[in-house]
């Protein structure tokens, strides 16, 4: 079973031998070396998608990598009057990759029972919630002699 080693910023992934064993199914195409997909964007002039865009996040590669590529390239492709919505099996598919690589692709709730001092820590800070916009709020000063000499600083 693949087990996770974080150190500091790094973080180090065993797999087993029988890991290694299942042949990959990343296909590799030649590149023009003087080709510069980074500053491209997503959508190639070709009308094709960027799998090595760095707005992908490096979801294209990997575990989930091939799962990723099928349920974006039906997303991007879709002429659904609600666009993807031909793709939830594609979907889907990627979500059950997640659920299985759990330690690759921590849920929500698992980030929260990790981290259990994010949320005291999330709500010490200011929060948009936080400003009011009612009547009885404070008006905004209307001439340049009403603004404040210095703005408080949120910490």
């Amino acid at each position: 079973m693949t087990a996770i080693n974080r150190e500091g910023k790094d973080q180090v992934i065993f797999v087993t031998k029988e890991e290694h064993e299942i042949p990959s199914t990343v296909k590799l195409v030649e590149e023009d070396a003087n080709e510069d997909h980074e500053e491209k964007g997503l959508i190639l002039s070709s009308g094709e998608i960027n799998w090595d865009c760095p707005c992908l996040g490096g979801m294209a590669s990997g575990v989930c990598g091939e799962q990723f590529k099928t349920a974006f390239t039906c997303f991007h492709y879709s002429q659904e009057e609600m666009k993807g919505s031909d793709c939830l099996d594609q979907f889907r598919s990627m979500q059950e990759c997640f659920r299985e690589h759990p330690e690759l692709f921590p849920q929500e709730d698992d980030l929260q029972s990790a981290n259990p001092g994010a949320d005291a820590e999330q709500n010490d800070s200011p929060s948009i919630s936080d400003f009011s916009t009612s009547k009885e709020s404070d008006p905004l000063p209307t001439e340049t002699n009403d603004m404040p000499s210095q703005l408080p600083v949120a910490s």
